[in-house]
């Protein structure tokens, strides 16, 4: 289902069917209250269950909390979250829902959500000194693992054997879909871990190809993994917000882009999804 926060997309999106929610953007958009979020549960998630829609496509990736959200459906079993993202979305500080903390929110949930990996991180946040606003409970526990790009510098070698490189990412990712055989995945994919050439965003951008990301879905279901669900969000939307304090912080935080066209940027985006969206789904 397209569920339609900010006209992120096109109404007419492949033969999604659309839910209108552009009412919501602008309460929701990069930073939001517990309230907003349990109003839109109560209603977007009885319409997701109903209508048996396990796959959704939303807007710009300052909506990605709302993934938080779609896994509740799912974590009633134990399951594996894998996100492609150019951020780690881990942020321990207030306020407590926002797209960079979102996976602390999924973590929280449930004991069945077993580890949640992210893939494919080029952000300065994983590094120092952004790291010290990581939650080190759920790294030293195991349950959240980071794949990150590799970068140079004086102060990023102890963790630079942690970090992908463009040339052996596929081995470790072969070995890691390996140990997924049978178990239950959720995938979430942003689009700002691709390349400016492949996507446009509201963030900073990744290296990864659509290709890339294309091979690693098919990677995952020929390994044995269960896709049960997932989501794509990311792709570039005018900011609207409907407080101040969301609006401030965003501009604080959020990389100056130049002034970008909508029409061009969805042409680029719904060329990704023609290509994503089949591979997450496994149509």
């Amino acid at each position: 289902m397209h569920l339609d926060f900010d006209s992120a997309w096109p109404a007419e999106l492949g033969d999604l069917p659309r839910l209108n929610l552009t009412a919501w953007g602008p309460r929701l958009r990069f930073i939001t209250r517990p309230v907003d979020i349990e109003k839109l549960a109560r209603n977007v998630l009885r319409t997701l269950e109903d209508s048996s829609m396990r796959f959704v496509v939303y807007g710009s990736g300052d909506f990605h909390h709302l993934s938080a959200l779609w896994l509740r459906r799912f974590v009633q079993e134990p399951l594996e979250l894998i996100s492609f993202d150019n951020h780690p979305d881990w942020d321990i500080r207030p306020p407590r829902w926002g797209c960079g903390a979102w996976l602390n929110r999924a973590l929280e949930f449930s004991p069945n959500l077993r580890r949640a990996s992210v893939w494919g991180l080029g952000n300065f946040e994983y590094w120092w000194p952004g790291r010290l606003f990581a939650p080190r409970g759920h790294l030293a526990s195991g349950r959240l693992e980071v794949h990150p790009w590799s970068r140079p510098g004086l102060f990023q070698r102890r963790l630079r054997s942690a970090a992908m490189q463009p040339e052996t990412w596929p081995a470790r990712f072969e070995a890691f879909a390996r140990e997924l055989r049978d178990r239950r995945v959720y995938v979430t994919i942003d689009l700002d871990c691709l390349t400016t050439e492949d996507a446009v965003t509201n963030w900073e951008q990744g290296r990864f190809r659509r290709a890339d990301l294309v091979w690693a879905l098919a990677t995952l279901r020929a390994a044995g993994a269960n896709v049960v669900g997932g989501d794509l969000c990311g792709a570039w939307s005018e900011p609207r917000y409907a407080r101040r304090f969301q609006r401030f912080a965003a501009r604080m935080d959020h990389p100056n882009l130049p002034p970008m066209d909508l029409a061009q940027a969805r042409d680029v985006n719904v060329r990704a999804f023609a290509e994503l969206w089949p591979a997450l789904t496994g149509a």
